[in-house]
């Protein structure tokens, strides 16, 4: 082998991937009935979180464990009297084939393996809840530090003067604190969906 045809991993031990693990890692879309709020739940923590659906769902169904525990615990009866909608998702593969050996495993439906897995994300809801709550709080407090600083920026401005360096040095801060202001607004802003889900 000529020397320009080596790699940097010529002579490292490093695993190299397997064609069935890059294979479990294709996105495939799979259809299931859900009840609104389970889709909703979806929507708000991704929305909420910043994280995609994909990797939310890929999380939830490649807990084996947790998965397992559900489908133990399934009541056939009373999901089936849930009003369900179908719902197409975007998953790996390898998420797809967990679910469907679980679900043979334990001989429980797949669309309330979904269900319930989602439903794990319920407390997330009402931590975040809490947390926007507090976010909101400390909002109304910058919005008061800022209207006090500008006031002194006022009386600073009357008393020496704009060319004065306390009064360059307080509008730049104030600035700064006006651009930290628009962006925790903003973020409260996008938040604020997480208020409505009931």
């Amino acid at each position: 082998m000529e020397e320009n045809d080596r790699t940097w991993m010529d002579g490292d031990d490093l695993p190299l991937p397997s064609p069935h693990d890059l294979r479990g890692r294709q996105s495939v879309r799979a259809t299931f009935k859900l009840s609104a709020k389970a889709i909703e739940t979806m929507s708000i923590v991704s929305v909420h979180l910043g994280i995609k659906q994909k990797s939310l769902f890929d999380h939830l169904i490649e807990d084996a464990r947790s998965l397992s525990h559900i489908a133990r615990e399934i009541e056939s009866e009373k999901f089936r009297t849930l009003s369900r909608v179908q719902k197409t998702f975007v998953i790996s593969r390898r998420t797809l084939s967990c679910l469907d050996e679980i679900s043979k495993q334990f001989q429980a439906p797949r669309d309330a393996l979904v269900e319930y897995s989602i439903q794990r994300l319920l407390p997330v809801i009402a931590q975040e809840r809490e947390r926007h709550r507090r976010r909101k709080e400390i909002l109304n407090d910058i919005n008061e530090h800022l209207a006090d600083g500008l006031q002194i920026l006022q009386k600073t401005k009357s008393l020496l003067g704009e060319d004065d360096p306390v009064f360059i040095r307080l509008a730049s801060a104030l600035k700064s604190m006006a651009n930290v202001q628009s962006n925790v607004k903003a973020f409260v802003e996008k938040g604020n969906i997480i208020e409505e889900f009931i």
